[in-house]
C-alpha cells in the first residue's frame, strides 16, 4: 500500500490508536481497545492494517539513559555536524550508508542549509568518541568539516509524531 493510499484510510479511530500506541505500545489489545473506545477485534484489525501500511514502523523500549548511566557509566552523547567536500548524490549516499551502519550513530539527518548531516552519537568515553571520529570522519577523504557538541543535560526527549491534520 502506498503512503497516499495509507493516508486516505486514516480516520479518527486510526489516529487515536496511533496516538495511544506512541504513549504506551505495551498496552494489551484489550486495554488499547478500551482506551480508544472500539471493540477488541476492531482494534486488532486496525492495528494490523496500520502495521501492514508501514505507519507503525516498529515497537521499541525507550530506556532511561540517566538511570542506566548511573549503573553503567554515563558515556558521552554528542550532536555532530558534518560537511562534505563534494555533495553529489553518490557521495551523500555513500557517507550516509557508512554512518548509519555504525552502532554508535543513533540518528542521522541530511539537513539544509548549513552542514550536510547532523548525527546524534553515543560513545562510552572520550577515547571511544575519538575512535568513532577516526572511523567515521577522519578516514573519509570527502569529509571537509566536523563540529561536535557534547550534551551536558537533555531537557526534553519525545519521539512522538504529531498526528493532527493541518
Amino acid at each position: 500500500m502506498s503512503s497516499l493510499e495509507a493516508a486516505e484510510f486514516l480516520d479518527a479511530v486510526d489516529l487515536a490508536l496511533l496516538d495511544r500506541l506512541q504513549q504506551d505500545a505495551s498496552l494489551s489489545n484489550l486495554d488499547l481497545a478500551a482506551a480508544v473506545h472500539v471493540s477488541p477485534p476492531t482494534c486488532l484489525r486496525r492495528v494490523k492494517r496500520l502495521r501492514e501500511a508501514g505507519l507503525i514502523q516498529r515497537q521499541v523500549a525507550l530506556l532511561d539513559s540517566d538511570r542506566l548511566g548511573r549503573l553503567l557509566g554515563h558515556g558521552l552523547e554528542a550532536i555532530v555536524e558534518v560537511t562534505l567536500e563534494r555533495q553529489g548524490a553518490e557521495q551523500m549516499e555513500a557517507f550516509e550508508r557508512r554512518v548509519v551502519a555504525d552502532d554508535a550513530v543513533q540518528q542521522c539527518y541530511r539537513v539544509s542549509p548549513g552542514p550536510d548531516f547532523i548525527l546524534l552519537v553515543r560513545a562510552a568515553d572520550m577515547p571511544d568518541y575519538l575512535a568513532l571520529a577516526q572511523r567515521l570522519f577522519t578516514s573519509d577523504a570527502n569529509v571537509r568539516n566536523v563540529k561536535a557538541f557534547f550534551s551536558v543535560k537533555r531537557g526534553k526527549f519525545n519521539p512522538k509524531v504529531r498526528l493532527s491534520r493541518p
